[in-house]
C-alpha cells in the first residue's frame, strides 16, 4: 500500500511516512472499490466499532481513477503514540502517562522551532488556478446520510494569522464543498483562536487570508483539534513535538504557510459578506448539528496536490468515531497536568470519556485529604482551559475507583452520592452551537454538573467496606485457576 523505499525522501509531517509506519506494525488495511457516497463512511463507522479498529486506506473509489482517503488514523494507542512521537507500543494507560507533562514542555519550547520555508515539496507537482480549481476532482465523501453535502474538511488543518503579531494558528474545522467544487465553507468555531484571527482581519482589512491542508501527518490533526495556548503557532508546536522545524511552502497569494508534507492544499480569502448555506453535518456529539445556516466561504485562488493524493478523513458521529479516542487520551493528560499545576493534592487519575466525545463527561479520581477537597477538584476541573469547552459533567471519585472504567464510575455515582446534596449545577458556561440541547437561535451557553461521588468526608472510616477480594489473593487464584477462567 505504501512504497517504503520512498519514505526516507518524504518531508516532515508527510502522511505517506506515517502510513508506512502504521503498515509496519500491522494496523493499516486496504479497502478498494468503495463508493464515496455513504458507503465509504459506513465502512469507516463499522471499523470504529470493531474490537480492534484499524486505519483504513480507501483506493479505487467509485468514479475516481485516482485519489485516496484515509480514516481511523489515530484510533489506537499504537497509532496515537506514533502520531505524538511517544513510541509505538503503548496501552491506553501507558500512553496517557507518557503524554503527561509533554504539552506544557512542547508549548514552552515551540518558539525554538520556527517554520522552515522551502520551494521543494511533492505537493507542488500539480498546481491549479482559476477555472481549473475543482475540489470534486478528488473523492470527497458524503459521510452520513443526513449531511448537507460533501465534506472535504474533516481532518483538515486551516491556517490563519493574527494581523497584529503575525503568529500563525492551525485549527481543524469542518469544510463543506460549495459552488460545484470551486469553494468550501470554513466552520470556524466561535471563541477559538482561528475565528478570533478571522474577525480581526475583517475589522482591519475587510478580508482574511487562509491556507488549508487536506492531507498530512495526523499530528497536525491532533494539534489543530486541541487547545494550544494563544500566541503559539501550532506549526511551531509541532516542531517542538518533532524536535525539528516543520518545512512549509509559503502561499504566493497570502504569504501563509502550508506544510510541505501536505497531500492536497489550497490558499485563498474569506470575506464577511461571502457566505454559503452549510450543514447539517453528523458531529462529534453524535447528532446532526442542526438546520442549514450561512458560513464563511473560502475563495480559493490556488490549489495544489500530489499525484494520487490522499485525503485525511476524520468523520465524527456517535462515539466511538474517528478521533474520539485521540481526544480522550489528549484531554485526559492535559486536564491532569492542569490540575497538578493548579496545586491539586492527592490526584490519582483523569479520564475524559470517549462516550462524551472526550469533552462532555470527565471523571477525576482523588485521595481525599481534607473536607471540601472533592468539591474543589470538581469545580476546578469544570473551568480549566483544557476542559471548559462543552463540558457537561465532572464526576469526582475516590482513589479506589479507576476513572477510565465507566462501570466503576457509575457504580460510585450510584452508591456514594445523595442527588440532593452531591450534585451542584454551574450555569452559563462555555458551550457550542453543536450542542444538541441548545435551542435554535439561543446563545451557546452550557450548564454543567459537578458530581461528588466520593465517600462523604465525615463517613470515610465508617462507610461500608467494598465487597471484593484482596487483589493479591485474586492474583494467586488466577495463577491456579486461570485455565478455567480464560
Amino acid at each position: 500500500m505504501v512504497d517504503a523505499s520512498t519514505v526516507a525522501e518524504e518531508p516532515l509531517l508527510s502522511l505517506r511516512g506515517f502510513l508506512a509506519a502504521v503498515e509496519s506494525f500491522g494496523e493499516l488495511r486496504a479497502v478498494r472499490g468503495a463508493h464515496w457516497d455513504l458507503e465509504l463512511g459506513a465502512i469507516a463507522e463499522l471499523s470504529y466499532r470493531a474490537p480492534r479498529p484499524r486505519a483504513l486506506l480507501f483506493s479505487d473509489i467509485a468514479g475516481y481513477p485516482s485519489g485516496r482517503v484515509l480514516t481511523g488514523s489515530t484510533g489506537s494507542a499504537r497509532r496515537l503514540g506514533h502520531t505524538l512521537r511517544l513510541g509505538d507500543a503503548h496501552t491506553d494507560a501507558s500512553l496517557v502517562a507518557a503524554l503527561r507533562g509533554k504539552p506544557s514542555r512542547w508549548a514552552a519550547t515551540a518558539s525554538d522551532f520556527p517554520v522552515r520555508p522551502t520551494g521543494d515539496a511533492p505537493l507542488l507537482a500539480n498546481e491549479r488556478t482559476g477555472n481549473k480549481i475543482n475540489l470534486l476532482d478528488f473523492p470527497v465523501p458524503r459521510w452520513h446520510a443526513g449531511d448537507g453535502g460533501r465534506y472535504i474538511g474533516t481532518g483538515c488543518f486551516v491556517v490563519t494569522s493574527d494581523p497584529d503579531t503575525g503568529v500563525h494558528n492551525g485549527g481543524c474545522y469542518r469544510m463543506q464543498v460549495q459552488d460545484d467544487g470551486r469553494a468550501a465553507t470554513v466552520a470556524a468555531v466561535p471563541g477559538k483562536h482561528g475565528a478570533q484571527n478571522i474577525q480581526a482581519w475583517f475589522a482591519r482589512h475587510g478580508r482574511a487570508p487562509v491556507t488549508v491542508s487536506f492531507g498530512h501527518d495526523p499530528l497536525l490533526l491532533a494539534l489543530g483539534g486541541t487547545e494550544v495556548p494563544r500566541g503559539i503557532s501550532e506549526l511551531e508546536y509541532a516542531g517542538a513535538v518533532l524536535g525539528a522545524p516543520v518545512p512549509v511552502v509559503l502561499g504566493p497569494d497570502t504569504g501563509l504557510p502550508i506544510p510541505a508534507g501536505s497531500e492536497i492544499a489550497a490558499e485563498g480569502w474569506l470575506r464577511p459578506d461571502a457566505t454559503r448555506e452549510e450543514g447539517p453535518f453528523g458531529e462529534w456529539t453524535g447528532y446532526y448539528s442542526g438546520a442549514r445556516r450561512p458560513d464563511l466561504a473560502m475563495e480559493i485562488t490556488r490549489l495544489w496536490h500530489r499525484d494520487d493524493p490522499i485525503l485525511l478523513g476524520t468523520p465524527p458521529g456517535r462515539p466511538p468515531h474517528d478521533y474520539s479516542y485521540m481526544r480522550t487520551v489528549m484531554k485526559s493528560a492535559m486536564i491532569h497536568d492542569e490540575l497538578i499545576a493548579a496545586g491539586v493534592a492527592g490526584l490519582r487519575g483523569v479520564w475524559a470519556h470517549e462516550a462524551g466525545g472526550g469533552r462532555l463527561f470527565i471523571a477525576v479520581s482523588v485521595q481525599q485529604r481534607y473536607a471540601g477537597h472533592a468539591r474543589q477538584v470538581g469545580h476546578l476541573t469544570a473551568h480549566l482551559s483544557a476542559a471548559a469547552y462543552m463540558n457537561r459533567y465532572v464526576v469526582v471519585v475516590d482513589d479506589d475507583i479507576d476513572p477510565a472504567d465507566l462501570d466503576q464510575v457509575v457504580w460510585a455515582i450510584s452508591t456514594r452520592t445523595d442527588p440532593a446534596a452531591d450534585i451542584e449545577i454551574l450555569r452559563r458556561g462555555w458551550g457550542s452551537r453543536l450542542d444538541p440541547m441548545l435551542p435554535e437561535g439561543a446563545p451557546p451557553f452550557v450548564n454543567r454538573a459537578v458530581v461528588d461521588a466520593c465517600r462523604p468526608w465525615e463517613r470515610r472510616e465508617s462507610f461500608p467496606p467494598v465487597a471484593q477480594s484482596d487483589p493479591g489473593y485474586l492474583r494467586q487464584v488466577r495463577e491456579r485457576w486461570g485455565g478455567v477462567l480464560d
